[in-house]
């Protein structure tokens, strides 16, 4: 089964390019260059008109418990 439907593809498209011809604009107002914020913004427009497109992905999940690895010991005096 795809991730993607046709219609995110096609938003795809047409962000790169407008950013080819330099009309795509971020949230801020710049002008994007960045290849990967094209599509980011492409994503997210295609997911704002319900086109079939993953949920956003979160940054990782730190564990508030001791950190695995290696541990430090206290220094003898």
């Amino acid at each position: 089964m795809a991730k993607y439907g046709k219609a995110a593809s096609k938003n795809v498209e047409s962000a790169m390019r407008r950013r080819k011809k330099g009309t795509l604009k971020s949230g801020s107002g710049r002008t994007v260059r960045s290849r990967k914020q094209a599509i980011a913004i492409a994503l997210s427009e295609a997911r704002e008109k319900g086109a079939k497109v993953p949920k956003k992905r979160t940054g990782a999940k730190k564990s508030k418990g001791a950190s695995k690895g290696r541990t430090r010991k206290a220094k003898k005096r």
